[in-house]
């Protein structure tokens, strides 16, 4: 598939149907668009079981994303629900805990600047080291906690505008992520994309430990999850896999024919 490639409906959301090495070639191909043409910046984001769920009860959650620019197949359980239910199967999960260090390596390649906007103070200051650790010439070109409100939105466009962003990672969970980065859309001149990209900061800072490959390959991340956290999250993923598992059977279509999202 390439990149001009129409999104598969599963559950409802346009899914992107880009392998991991065709959303790098994608977010390239807009910044070099980007800097030929001035425009407000592309808001991409992702899809898993909770997404799915909570996508059915938000209608704020559910324009935001409707109105995303991309939406990447996050979780495995929408990559296996394409391939039962959908005319046209998603070629392969694009979780962002690996995604992102594709795209580190090839922004290092051909200088594009990241902005890191997410988690703890402490948090955030361990996962930029890892990153600048593992990707020392990738450029970082700001970076500040997750902890702020609507009312901070103008001055840290400000500062992201000002450090020449070119990608914003926007990790500060899920609904408010996807409808903050359109608050910030308006105010962005330069930057040529903004990322939600939810807990990443606290795998890269090694707070969370990603599931082993194999649960990773058969969809029981949420599992590993569970065990690691049980009192916070064994009732969210009980009731929102269920509900995300309903809505990827009654709603998954054949591909939009209707033109990109």
């Amino acid at each position: 598939m390439h990149a001009d490639a129409r999104p598969v409906v599963i559950g409802g959301i346009p899914v992107t149907p880009l392998t991991k090495a065709q959303w790098c070639d994608k977010l390239l191909a807009d910044w070099q668009e980007r800097s030929r043409e001035a425009g407000l910046p592309k808001v991409l984001t992702t899809v898993n079981g909770q997404v799915m769920s909570l996508f059915a009860r938000d209608s704020a959650y559910r324009n935001a994303l409707l109105a995303a620019d991309g939406v990447a197949a996050d979780g495995m359980s929408v990559v296996y629900a394409s391939a039962k239910y959908a005319k046209s199967p998603l070629p392969e999960r694009v979780a962002t805990t690996d995604w992102f260090h594709d795209a580190a390596a090839m922004a290092q390649e051909h200088g594009l600047s990241f902005y890191i906007i997410g988690a703890s103070p402490d948090i955030n200051l361990q996962a930029v080291a890892e990153i600048r650790r593992r990707y020392p010439r990738l450029i970082i070109a700001g970076h500040r906690d997750g902890y702020f409100d609507d009312s901070e939105i103008p001055q840290i466009a400000r500062d992201v505008e000002a450090a020449g962003t070119d990608v914003l990672w926007l990790g500060i969970g899920n609904p408010r992520q996807l409808l903050v980065a359109f608050k910030l859309k308006p105010l962005l001149s330069r930057v040529t994309w903004v990322r939600t990209c939810g807990g990443l900061l606290d795998h890269l800072s090694g707070t969370h430990k990603r599931a082993p490959a194999l649960l990773q390959r058969h969809g029981l991340e949420w599992a590993w999850r569970v065990v690691l956290e049980p009192r916070r999250l064994f009732w969210r993923y009980l009731t929102t896999n269920i509900h995300a598992m309903y809505r990827m059977r009654a709603h998954t279509q054949r591909p939009d024919t209707s033109g990109s999202h």
